[in-house]
């Protein structure tokens, strides 16, 4: 099932519908900054399994959520002065900050050191999703063989709609990875270079 939402001011109606689905255990592919991802809510346990399925993903190796701001971030992570200091000023963008993890997260959402990944998507449809839930959403990118995911959402209907609840059309994304920072240890260590500019973290 394909639902389109309006990219740039997305109907609160619609994405009300969505949540609905995801409050009763729904995975959702849906669109980010960085293109489109599979998620779910962070604290369903069985829609979390399904997520693992999909992407054929060790249960050891904990998915990434997304939150909507740097507040937000503050629930589910221990955010130092000097990580508090670079979050604010690349935020919302596409980074995934390693950070480590309050109580609240879920342990199949942690690592065996107890960090956490953590996104704030600058894309209004994500961002309003995760809002009206009022939980982080897990994210992680389309499952993918020997070439690039889809950007388009039809496209992307035809590759995964069979294994998800719901796919929103909010246009087409050229997928491009997040840069992945670790702001567990003095100093930030950057994990991978994706479509963030690592600058700042040097």
């Amino acid at each position: 099932m394909i639902l389109e939402i309006n990219p740039y001011n997305p109907q609160p109606r619609l994405i009300q519908q969505v949540v609905e689905k995801m409050k009763n255990g729904a995975v959702i592919c849906y669109p980010t900054d960085t293109g489109y991802g599979i998620g779910c809510d962070i604290f369903n346990p069985k829609a979390i399994k399904r997520v693992t399925q999909i992407k054929n993903r060790p249960k050891h190796k904990p998915f990434s959520f997304m939150c909507s701001d740097l507040t937000h971030i503050a629930n589910y992570a221990h955010v130092s002065n000097t990580a508090y200091r670079l979050l604010r000023k690349r935020l919302p963008g596409p980074y995934t900050f390693v950070l480590p993890g309050t109580k609240v997260v879920p342990k199949v959402m942690t690592t065996k050191q107890k960090t956490v990944g953590i996104r704030v998507p600058d894309n209004e449809i994500s961002q309003l999703l995760i809002k009206t839930l009022g939980n982080p959403i897990v994210t992680t990118s389309l499952p993918a063989e020997d070439e690039l995911p889809p950007a388009d959402p039809f496209d992307i209907d035809l590759f995964i709609g069979n294994r998800v609840d719901l796919v929103i059309d909010g246009g087409p994304i050229y997928p491009d990875p997040s840069t992945v920072i670790d702001l567990t240890g003095e100093y930030p260590e950057i994990l991978r270079e994706g479509k963030g500019d690592v600058t700042p973290f040097l």
